[in-house]
């Protein structure tokens, strides 16, 4: 009897590696800015640009984008990517996907990731908003697929952090078969990138809050 989670031939081959990068303290720090976060997004969903072609995009100039470009290659999030044009200077992603691990540090690292993480809030719930404000014009199969679902369930910490992990390892196998982001001409035409977010939390006020007894 076949296995029924063996893969075919074919669904291996279509099973890919996904580049990500884990950010160091400092290039954290350089990232968490929610321009910065938008452009390094346009990077990877849209494929290579340049700083004028960004600056058109959000609504801002070319120099500001340009500056904003040379931070994020100076911690390696972008690189100059090739192109016929030798007038203009073109950038592209370095990775799909950033990875910020928990963290359990004090200090100033958990004051970098707090930073982070508010940013990338900003932006996701700019997203959020947006989507919403499209939702009624989207063909009805993409309503289907669109979900805004909000579940508690009573957990140890440990359940929890197990049930993240899965999570995101379905999230990541789907991404593994799934055409890289900014290659359009990979992609059947019915494709389009679709917006994945996970948050998962304690509900707020049930733990009891950090003092500085707490600290190492």
């Amino acid at each position: 009897m076949k296995d029924p989670h063996s893969k075919s031939p074919a669904d291996a081959a279509a099973s890919r590696t996904v580049s990500r990068v884990v950010p160091e303290p400092t290039a954290l720090k350089a990232l968490a800015h929610p321009v910065r976060l938008r452009m390094l997004g346009m990077l990877r969903i849209d494929g290579p640009a340049t700083a004028t072609q960004l600056a058109g995009r959000l609504g801002l100039n070319s120099g500001a984008t340009s500056y904003h470009l040379r931070q994020l290659a100076q911690y390696g999030f972008i690189e100059e990517a090739p192109h016929a044009s030798r007038r203009d200077r073109w950038w592209r992603a370095s990775h799909e996907l950033t990875s910020v691990p928990s963290n359990q540090a004090a200090g100033e690292a958990l004051d970098l990731d707090i930073a982070f993480n508010q940013a990338a809030l900003s932006l996701q719930v700019g997203q959020m908003q947006q989507a919403l404000e499209e939702y009624a014009e989207l063909p009805a199969e993409w309503r289907k697929a669109t979900a805004a679902d909000d579940v508690i369930i009573p957990m140890t910490s440990d359940q929890a952090e197990a049930l993240t992990k899965r999570l995101r390892d379905i999230i990541l196998e789907a991404m593994r078969a799934a055409p890289p982001l900014g290659d359009a001409a990979s992609r059947k035409s019915d494709m389009v990138p679709f917006f994945v977010m996970l948050h998962a939390f304690p509900y707020p006020g049930r733990l009891p809050h950090r003092n500085e007894e707490d600290e190492p």
